[in-house]
């Protein structure tokens, strides 16, 4: 993912049935609000098809926990409004992003995906941290 900002971290990655989901996320100073107890989490995602087969991304589901072990669950259609269909070899890169109320966190999650002939399947978004960067004096 060299084409993304280098400040993106940390980055995590899965492959499942031939698909792979590669993440990176970086802290957010400018959108967050700290003394409101609201840190901005940036991340940006690159789905690449690997195998033989068009597939459509059709759904996901996250799970979110903040530095409190409070976790929440955001499903629904498609990504930012898109559900992108990949051919063999094609990716789709997109960015969004995660509020919480602590300065670290971690998400994870899956994207429900369908082939051509109708056949449904998970793919795997593998655990990355979020984590708040401070400055010591």
């Amino acid at each position: 993912m060299s084409d993304l900002l280098p400040d993106l971290t940390p980055i995590s990655e899965a492959v499942t049935n031939h698909i792979r989901v590669e993440v990176l996320a970086r802290y957010s100073p400018e959108h967050s609000q700290p003394f409101q107890d609201e840190w901005m989490f940036e991340y940006t995602v690159r789905i690449t098809n690997l195998g033989a087969e068009t597939v459509q991304l059709l759904s996901r589901h996250w799970i979110i926990t903040d530095g409190l072990e409070h976790t929440e669950e955001v499903r629904g259609p498609g990504v930012v409004g898109e559900q992108p269909i990949l051919e063999p070899g094609k990716s789709y890169k997109y960015s969004s992003w995660c509020p919480l109320k602590t300065p670290i966190g971690m998400m994870h999650g899956t994207y429900q995906m369908v082939r051509t002939d109708g056949s449904q399947f998970d793919i795997e978004i593998a655990p990355f941290g979020l984590k708040a960067k401070y400055v010591v004096n």
